[in-house]
Formats: structure tokens, sequence, C-alpha cells
């Protein structure tokens, strides 16, 4: 097992069919000691059911991560069960404004910034200084395969940021031993991509798996990536 024994904060684990639920389970199966946290008590009760039932040792925090003291408190609530964090996930946010460009609100704006870029600047700044006392760490941002597509111009920036936040973090946390990266995924299969935009077998072939998402992460939570720092990793799927 890849993560035994190691204590994983991810984010964002909330409804069946998405790439939280997907990275818990991967998680769980190569033997991490879990926290989940996301809005909605019910589908973060019903995820961290799913990985008990793996055999994993969970614990869920209903939490908005957009803003700082229930951040602080997810943190501390880890630290309180487990002693240590080893990994964070930064899974929360995902798009919710796809409109053009010149018709997206402030509100629009803040809204996919906040989801996207502020969860995971909250919640990287919040494990910098446990990581850096127990000298190591590893976060795992999510920022998007391919170029920026129309439609969608404040998700596009937020994930941007995702990027050069991960490269800053990397930057200041190398020399505590700490290993900050990103997973870019393509077209992933999730229930919500499915329902929305029905695509024909031969289009879903192309589409990158959850499952394959969840291998990317963990590979880069696992002494294997230990040499990569700084880096957006991208699964893309079968595209090209």
């Amino acid at each position: 097992m890849r993560l035994q024994a190691k204590v994983a904060i991810i984010t964002g684990v909330s409804r069946e069919g998405q790439i939280g639920q997907a990275v818990a389970q991967e998680f769980a199966r190569e033997g991490a000691r879990l926290v989940l946290a996301a809005r909605n008590t019910a589908n973060l009760e019903a995820r961290a059911k799913e990985v008990e039932a793996l055999g994993a040792e969970v614990v869920w925090v209903a939490a908005d991560l957009t803003q700082e003291e229930q951040v602080q408190n997810l943190i501390q609530q880890a630290l309180h069960r487990f002693g240590r964090i080893d990994i964070l996930v930064n899974l929360a946010g995902g798009l919710s404004r796809v409109k053009p460009a010149a018709e997206h609100s402030l509100e629009d704006w803040n809204a996919e910034l906040s989801n996207n870029l502020l969860t995971a600047f909250l919640c990287s700044k919040a494990v910098f200084k446990p990581m850096q006392e127990q000298k190591g760490g590893v976060i795992i941002n999510f920022a998007r395969a391919g170029l920026a597509h129309a439609r969608m111009v404040a998700y596009n920036c937020a994930k941007a940021g995702v990027e050069a936040l991960t490269r800053t973090f990397a930057i200041e946390g190398r020399k505590y031993g700490m290993r900050v990266n990103a997973v870019a995924p393509g077209l992933v299969d999730t229930k919500d991509n499915l329902e929305a935009m029905k695509p024909s077998p031969e289009e879903l072939a192309k589409w990158v798996k959850r499952e394959e998402i969840a291998k990317a992460v963990v590979f880069l939570a696992s002494d294997e990536a230990s040499g990569i720092l700084g880096q957006v990793l991208e699964v893309p799927g079968r595209l090209f």
C-alpha cells in the first residue's frame, strides 16, 4: 500500500459519481487515514461510510472552505484525531457559471474564484505550518488540462490561479521537505458531466475516467513522486 498510515485531508468529497468519491476510495485502498470535508453533511457522511467499508479510518467535517475559521476548524480536527497531516488534496470547487465572458457578473466572478481558488489558498495556508513543523507533507491541487474554453471566463481564471498557487507554495515549502503539485484533468466521466453532455459511446471512450484521476493523485501523494515539485500533471484522456 503506497499510502499506508498516511493522514490525508481530501476536500470536496460530496456527491456520488464525482472525482472526490473516486479519490477518497482509492486513498482508502492504499491504506491512508482520511479526513473528508465538504459542505453537504448528508453526502459527506455517505462518502465516509463508503471508505470505512474499505477498511479506512475516517473523520468527516462539514465545512464551507471559503470561510477561514471553518478551514482552521478542519485542520484542528484532523490534528486532534491523528496528530499530523501528511497529505492535503484540494478538490473543493467546480464549474458553476457558464455564460459568455461579457455576461459574467461580479457575483459570478467572485463565486468561481472563491470556490476554486480561495478554498485551495486557505486550506494550503492552514496546513503549511503543521507540515513545516513536521518537516514534510504533500499538497495536491486541481487545475485543468488544455486551453481555456469559452463561456467560463471566471472558472478559467480561477484554475490559472491554482497553477500559480501551486508553484508558489512549492517554492516556499521545498526547504521544509514539502511537495506541492497539481493534477489537471481533461473531460472526466463524472455523473454531472454525463448527465449534462450525454456523450455518445465513441465520445465517452475519449474521456478520462474518475478512477484514472484518482490513481494520478495517489501517485503524486506517494513516495514514488518524491522528485516531483511544482508541476501540473495533465491527465487529458484519449483526445489526441
